[in-house]
């Protein structure tokens, strides 16, 4: 069995967004520093977020970024503060990535190249001379409560004198986040909170989203209510999108972080004209019935709604689709307008864990330092990014979260460790 000494000052596992930017924090400390990487290339989930563009992060406050964290957000306010969303920007525009701020406060590369952000970490992880060791991360070393390298699947074992484990969560499984993490954290005595889909398509129970796939609706409201008195749970402005199982798209994502349990007892509904109250809608409708009188009801709408939504619109409203415009009654005309206002869908299930964009659960944070991301169980072992049980909703918060629970670890890791000249690893 072959073994890689002299150790190294840290050993990360994954080398996503958490493990490069603690690769990069802690070399520019002047530890020397190796990645162990399963996947070809590094950066893989980062080139597939913001829809291939990376929503690098938010442009907000620390008070204005905690509302937005979903499950323990307490547990991340000192990292934060060590490293928040001003200091992440400046930390991309340094490495030569200008951002651009859009709609929500939303960060992405100005070239809306999610490669140029995976680039300018990797480039900068090499001219540290940080090493990239390709392999699959089996087991931890551990001896008397320390934890001192790890064991590859090909018997390869390497020594550091510490260890972050930034090996992602369970969602994309095809860009490397298999849920590695959370079994070596398990063999460090760790627990791991109960997994479960986050920010995730939804399979609906009417097929008229499959007629309608591939249909992106923007600027509309999606509301999620509970069936059981009425309880709005969600309620923003925004883009969906209709697929063969369902919806998904930036409104669909974070309402899911609303619902839980049986999806049954909420009720969607789409306002397709959130401009126009419905007095205000009745008006334009009587404008446009007036334009198309002698027509087919079916064939009154083109000016109104996209045309894959008229024949599900026209069926919902009960009006025959032969009916001629100008024998609509205003019965009729009310219903329609109830139907534009609160466009019905029912709820089903969550798509698998595996198209999530992020995975709910992971290292339970009482046994983090929220300070030092290092394990309160096992000395020298660190976490970071997605394997921990933090989660936020959509926007820039997830990997701001991988970014300063990184920068957080590669700060406190070999704390004797004095030498800050950069370079050395």
């Amino acid at each position: 069995m072959e073994k890689m000494k002299p150790p190294y000052n840290l050993l990360i596992a994954g080398a996503g967004a958490a493990g490069l930017m603690a690769a990069i924090i802690a070399a520019r400390r002047g530890l020397s520093v190796a990645l162990v990487e399963k996947m070809e290339r590094p950066g893989r989930k980062l080139l597939i977020t913001g829809k291939g563009r990376c929503n690098v992060c938010n442009c907000c406050t620390v008070e204005e970024f905690l509302p937005n964290v979903m499950r323990n957000p307490r547990f991340l306010y000192s990292c934060l503060n060590g490293f928040n969303p001003y200091e992440v920007m400046g930390f991309f525009e340094e490495l030569g990535v200008p951002l651009k701020v859009e709609r929500g406060q939303r960060v992405f590369p100005q070239s809306d190249r999610a490669m140029d952000v995976v680039d300018a970490l990797v480039d900068e992880c090499k001219r540290l001379r940080c090493a990239f060791l390709h392999g699959s991360v089996q087991e931890l070393i551990l001896e008397n409560g320390t934890v001192k390298g790890l064991k590859t699947a090909d018997g390869r074992e390497f020594y550091g004198d510490a260890l972050l484990i930034a090996t992602g969560g369970k969602s994309y499984p095809a860009t490397g986040s298999t849920g590695d993490g959370y079994a070596l954290a398990k063999q460090a005595g760790h627990s791991v909170t109960k997994l479960k889909p986050s920010l995730v398509p939804i399979v609906t129970r009417e097929d008229y989203c499959r007629d309608m796939m591939g249909l992106s609706l923007r600027n509309v409201v999606l509301t999620v209510s509970e069936e059981a008195g009425g309880k709005i749970v969600f309620s923003e402005l925004g883009e969906l999108l209709f697929t063969h199982f369902g919806v998904s798209g930036p409104l669909v994502l974070s309402a899911s972080c609303r619902m839980s349990g049986d999806l049954s007892r909420y009720r969607m509904e789409i306002d397709l004209k959130p401009g126009l109250s419905p007095e205000q809608l009745d008006a334009r409708l009587l404008r446009d019935f007036e334009q198309f009188k002698n027509k087919a009801f079916s064939n009154s709408l083109s000016l109104l709604l996209p045309r894959k939504m008229i024949p599900v619109v026209v069926k919902l409203s009960g009006i025959p689709a032969a009916q001629k415009v100008n024998q609509i009654t205003r019965e009729q005309r009310l219903k329609l307008i109830s139907v534009i206002k609160a466009f019905p869908l029912r709820a089903k299930c969550f798509r698998p864990i595996e198209e999530a964009i992020v995975t709910a659960g992971g290292v339970n944070v009482a046994e983090v330092s929220p300070k030092t991301m290092e394990s309160k169980l096992c000395k020298g072992l660190y976490f970071a990014g997605e394997v921990l049980d933090v989660d936020a909703y959509t926007g820039g918060f997830n990997l701001q979260i991988a970014f300063s629970t990184a920068f957080a670890a590669a700060n406190s890791c070999c704390p004797d460790f004095t030498d800050f000249t950069e370079g050395r690893c």
